[in-house]
């Protein structure tokens, strides 16, 4: 019989198609596709295993030991554990790294089980290069970056846009010192690939937030950053005290819900007090010893009056974070690259006006966009 194959087309990510990954937990750590579900075929050690007896004796012995070592009840449960997804989610597709063996195998055991369902022809692989291509042709969409001092809200502008590429989004970090999520970052594999995802509803014009190239572990693809440095700027001015009601906002308000969500009222909290304490300690170098330690026992302050219910005691602290550390830095940046010139200065949402006229003038001008091969 005949194992049904899908093209290694796009489309079926921008669908949200639930993905089979049955690659080794390993591999699928370091990076899946969006919507994947690891159902391995074989466990880490298994898959390292036959990896060596494939490099000593070969294919065939290769094969013959997976089928000794996943067998009987073992067999079962993996076939059971597809089985259940596929149920859940009928149009479910299987993969494995190039659509070879071992999702031919899935496949297999699945219609030995009653169950048809395809795999993507060349797999994990086929599917990333279609992503990074996605990336790459991206670089030469017309694009128009947002620039501004810590806390003018320039990813709330970003989202405000149809053409908005939130990539601290993607990488699951604010790009600061402060900027880390409470969850685990994306692997670099995976940043790139919500970057491609999120692409996919993106033909035209694009507007992104001004980052360096690396943002919390992730890196953003050469070629990309490379069109970012290029593209035309935007820079948005807003006053301290509006700037440090959105600090207080993005860096106590949102990251208390997200601990609270994830870890509970009293781990959330702990958790929360230990990660704001950690990322003021990093900048030791920076601050120097006597403004460290300041900031550190205003931090402490504000902790106390929080559990009070007095969240805004934290401007204590943000604000000559801001204008002792943040604004100083920004400036530093500006003078760095004096070449670099402003289509427009102004407030948030003058900014945000611009920014979609930009848009708008752009699509008109229709330049068509390299496609993925």
């Amino acid at each position: 019989m005949s194992l049904p194959l899908v093209e290694p087309d796009l489309e079926l990510l921008r669908e949200g198609r639930v993905l089979i990954d049955v690659r080794a937990p390993v591999e699928f750590a370091q990076g899946a596709l969006p919507g994947a579900v690891n159902l391995p075929l074989m466990d880490d050690e298994e898959r390292h295993l036959v990896g060596i007896e494939y490099k000593e004796r070969g294919q065939d012995a290769a094969i013959a030991l997976g089928e000794r070592l996943v067998r009987g009840g073992l067999k079962a449960s993996r076939v059971a554990a597809w089985r259940r997804l596929v149920e859940a989610h009928p149009d479910a597709i299987i993969y494995c790294f190039r659509g070879g063996l071992r999702s031919r195998t899935a496949q297999q055991w699945l219609v030995d089980a009653g169950i048809t369902r395809p795999r993507i022809r060349g797999g994990w692989k086929a599917m990333r290069q279609a992503l990074c291509a996605r990336i790459d042709g991206a670089a030469e969409q017309p694009q128009l970056v947002v620039g501004g001092l810590t806390g003018c809200a320039k990813t709330s502008l970003i989202l405000a846009l149809e053409e908005g590429l939130d990539l601290e989004g993607c990488a699951r970090h604010k790009g600061s010192a402060f900027g880390r999520h409470p969850l685990p970052a994306p692997s670099q594999i995976d940043f790139e690939h919500a970057m491609g995802l999120r692409l996919l509803d993106l033909p035209g014009p694009l507007v992104l937030e001004d980052e360096s190239r690396r943002i919390g572990t992730a890196n953003i693809p050469l070629t990309f950053w490379e069109g970012m440095v290029q593209a035309p700027r935007i820079r948005i001015e807003m006053p301290l005290d509006w700037r440090l009601e959105q600090i207080r906002k993005d860096y106590i308000d949102d990251l208390w819900e997200v601990h609270r969500r994830q870890f509970g009222d009293w781990l959330g909290w702990a958790l929360m007090r230990k990660q704001l304490a950690a990322a003021l300690g990093r900048l030791r170098k920076r601050l120097g010893q006597a403004r460290l330690a300041r900031l550190q026992r205003l931090q402490a302050l504000a902790f106390r009056e929080h559990e009070r219910g007095n969240t805004s005691a934290h401007e204590a602290w943000l604000a000559p974070l801001l204008t002792e550390y943040y604004d100083p830095l920004y400036r530093h940046q500006l003078e760095k690259h004096p070449e670099r010139h402003f289509l427009h200065v102004g407030d948030w949402e003058s900014c945000l006006e611009v920014a979609r006229e930009w848009s708008a003038q752009a699509r008109k001008q229709g330049r068509p966009v390299p496609q993925p091969a």
